[in-house]
């Protein structure tokens, strides 16, 4: 397909057609998991499942690409699906509109999928897909805090272990030890979270920054699943 055809030189046509026999599932579709998906149905993954129950606000317009003037108060599942189509309309999307947390049996068949994409905020989530993906054997990357950060070149991609700074990944370090879940591939930042000098009662959120580090998670899923 020419959609397509600018991969070819980089990936070759036999890691193409690996991609499009792939299946990913993407749980969050904020600042971050919105971008993953873009790259990945851009890079020819053809199986996305979608999984948020979130509705899109105003306050999302400056750093989500799901967000626009017209897509205010709809379902973020939805509104990604018909990107995704309008993208490439061979993409099988599936979507549950369900928070995702622990002891969720929203999702029945594991093992059809090729690899985990969390891209939520609540930790206790964040650790039941990590066990999850240990018990099924399937990969997984997690994004750690990209709230209150300016400099998108301070993220990396690297394992919960050799992680810094990122308060969210000091817990997560913590509680994924407990449960012996190791080598888990996370992207954070080593910038420090800035002070809110205008002492604001929310997260303040700059759109380079979740739209490189969902970016840098399609980057290693689509290597890691042609094992580049």
């Amino acid at each position: 397909m020419k959609k397509f055809e600018r991969l070819i030189p980089l990936l070759g046509r036999y890691a193409l057609d690996t991609l499009n026999k792939k299946s990913v599932i993407v749980f969050g579709l904020g600042g971050v998991g919105g971008y993953v998906v873009e790259a990945l149905c851009r890079s020819g993954i053809t199986n996305l499942t979608l999984v948020d129950n979130d509705t899109i606000a105003e306050s999302n317009i400056n750093r989500q690409i799901l967000a626009t003037t017209s897509t205010i108060g709809l379902q973020k599942t939805e509104v990604a699906k018909n990107r995704i189509l309008d993208i490439n309309p061979s993409c099988k999307v599936t979507c549950y509109n369900t928070f995702f947390l622990p002891n969720d049996d929203t999702i029945k068949n594991w093992d059809e999928f090729d690899y985990i994409v969390d891209a939520i905020d609540t930790v206790t989530a964040k650790i039941e897909l990590c066990q999850i993906a240990k018990d099924k054997n399937i990969p997984i990357i997690s994004c750690l805090g990209t709230g209150n950060k300016l400099h998108p070149e301070l993220l990396e991609v690297s394992t919960i272990e050799k992680t810094s700074v990122c308060p969210l990944a000091r817990v997560m370090r913590r509680e994924l030890a407990k449960r012996d879940i190791t080598n888990v591939k996370v992207v954070y930042s080593t910038e420090k979270p800035i002070t809110n000098a205008e002492n604001l009662n929310y997260t303040a959120s700059f759109i380079a920054v979740p739209a490189t580090a969902g970016l840098l998670i399609a980057t290693t899923v689509i290597t890691d699943l042609i094992k580049l």
